[in-house]
């Protein structure tokens, strides 16, 4: 009779097991391939509780961190691009005018032969009323410097990149993509559809609503996490600066309410700049459609490969809107 002993071989747990190992590798190497890609970045916080005449000065200690950042500025044409939206009196919607003030001294004490304030709003047809009724008309004049509003600004087609929205190109205001340097400068707010509104989500003010319309609808209507992707990748901007010293929190970037920070973020790759601000509310920016792109494409959010300068300042909690709860660290 023969033999009925099966021949010798892997035992089946064993082979089971390999396969999940090997798989486990697979994936954790990929995670680490995806994190390790992503170039190191340097981002500064700066704790600064007011807006005292002392900001101009704490801004030149944060920007003097970027020493090819200087050199960009200096004798150059530096355009800042607040965060100008609509105007309720005791909501901290915008860009503090006095910030916006601050850094206009800041740039122009490093060396810049030439500070503009440019914005589109996106809301507002009547972008003098803005200017008046925040009172940063009058904060330029102190300051002596020119606003140019590039909702009607000549248009600049720039080809997109990854097209993630479909457009194939889009036209931006000359003004802000010929600038020597273009400065993002954000508010630190919440943002009902994105999570969070900062340096990258501000650059849709340098789209024309001449040609876009207004609320530039069409970039809504592309996806707000495609247009917030494509407008960073084509343009890049050189730095960004967010006003945290007042935040807002809740039903934001407009309903919501007030939350006294105390802190100024800054850096120069504003993926990385984004995503340690979100962390510093409390929450996950790997979540964040728009911000996940971006560390595909050059970008940098991942915590291990940002370096973080300056101040010690504790993360909180910033109330958002409970269907982004699974935005919540």
């Amino acid at each position: 009779m023969a033999d009925q002993t099966p021949p010798e071989g892997p035992d089946r747990r064993v082979v089971l097991g390999g396969f999940l190992a090997a798989a486990t590798l697979a994936v954790g190497g990929g995670m680490a391939w995806n994190i390790a890609r992503q170039p190191s970045a340097r981002v500064t916080v700066l704790r600064h509780r007011d807006y005292d005449d002392g900001l101009a000065a704490h801004l030149v200690e944060g920007i003097e961190r970027y020493p090819h950042i200087i050199a960009k500025a200096r004798g150059g044409r530096v355009v800042l691009k607040p965060n100008f939206v609509e105007f309720h009196a005791g909501r901290p919607i915008n860009t503090d005018v006095r910030f916006v003030a601050s850094a206009v001294e800041a740039f122009r004490r490093i060396g810049a032969a030439e500070v503009l304030v440019g914005e589109g709003p996106g809301h507002l047809r009547d972008t003098e009323y803005l200017l008046e009724a925040t009172g940063l008309d009058a904060h330029l004049r102190d300051v002596g410097a020119r606003f140019v509003d590039l909702n009607v600004d000549d248009g600049h087609a720039v080809v997109l990149p990854h097209d993630e929205t479909g457009f194939g190109k889009i036209h931006f205001a000359k003004t802000a993509v010929t600038a020597d340097l273009l400065v993002s400068l954000a508010k630190m707010k919440t943002h009902h559809w994105a999570g969070a509104t900062l340096t990258m989500k501000n650059m849709f003010g340098i789209v024309p609503s001449a040609i876009y319309g207004w609320p530039k609808n069409p970039l809504h209507w592309k996806g707000i996490n495609q247009s917030i992707f494509d407008i960073w990748d084509s343009v890049r901007p050189g730095f960004g600066i967010i006003d945290g010293i007042v935040a807002m929190e809740g039903d934001g970037p407009i309903m919501g309410t007030a939350r006294p920070f105390g802190a100024v973020v800054m850096g120069d790759n504003l993926p990385a700049v984004d995503a340690h601000t979100c962390r510093l509310m409390g929450l996950r920016p790997e979540k964040m459609p728009y911000l996940e792109a971006a560390a595909k494409a050059g970008g940098t959010i991942h915590p291990w490969r940002i370096e973080a300068l300056g101040d010690a300042v504790a993360a909180e909690s910033f109330h958002i809107l409970d269907h982004l709860s699974h935005l919540r660290a």
